[in-house]
């Protein structure tokens, strides 16, 4: 009987550490698809790209930049999960569905503030879904690809807007020269220091942190 108990419990703790580890494994994907690191990284990146310089700043610094922008915006998701989910876990009021069940709804609640109905409504018909009366008739495996979606046209419809000065100055540039007939000089060799003379003296990292942050208030 005893050695029943005991197979039990050790098949338990196996299958708890089985779930542990694919949770971890997971970690990184639910962080790029369910927080605001995917508009980060895009839109810095385009930033770097309509600039002409695809290798400063280094990929380093930028991942940098986009996680430490990304645990500010989801500061007040992730004190909400500390408060009602991790806490009362920990002083054993509730179970690990309960826990993961809080967790769940202040993630849930920043993902619908950011996705668009349309994409929403996507996959709702492609999953052959009724219509929700309510947030919360919504799955979660629906609505994190939809939030992702969401995602994805923001920071191209913000790296467009971002393009558009940078564009000007590179036709200006080539104007001139061709109307000089210095065909044979590259155009981007002299936009490149115009380009980063309006960055800096818009103060562009300013006005890009500025706007990002903004962007999902």
């Amino acid at each position: 009987m005893s050695l029943e108990v005991g197979s039990n419990m050790n098949v338990a703790t196996g299958i708890q550490l089985m779930v542990l580890l694919t949770a971890l494994s997971l970690a990184p994907a639910a962080l790029i698809t369910m927080t605001a690191f995917t508009r980060i990284i895009i839109v810095l990146s385009l930033v770097r790209t309509a600039i002409g310089l695809p290798q400063l700043p280094p990929n380093q610094v930028l991942l940098g930049l986009t996680l430490f922008l990304t645990i500010f915006v989801m500061a007040p998701v992730w004190t909400t999960i500390n408060r009602e989910a991790i806490q009362p876990y920990l002083a054993g009021v509730e179970t690990e569905e309960a826990a993961l069940k809080s967790a769940e709804v202040p993630v849930r609640d920043f993902m619908f503030r950011q996705v668009r109905e349309k994409d929403l409504a996507l996959f709702l018909g492609l999953a052959r879904l009724p219509e929700p009366r309510s947030p919360a008739d919504v799955p979660t495996h629906v609505l994190i690809p939809s939030f992702a979606m969401s995602e994805l046209k923001s920071a191209f419809q913000m790296g467009f807007a971002i393009f558009i000065p940078f564009l000007v100055i590179d036709l200006v540039v080539s104007s001139i020269l061709m109307s000089m007939g210095m065909m044979l000089l590259p155009p981007v060799v002299i936009s490149l220091p115009f380009k980063l003379l309006l960055f800096v003296m818009v103060d562009g990292w300013f006005l890009l942190a500025q706007g990002l942050v903004s962007s999902f208030a």
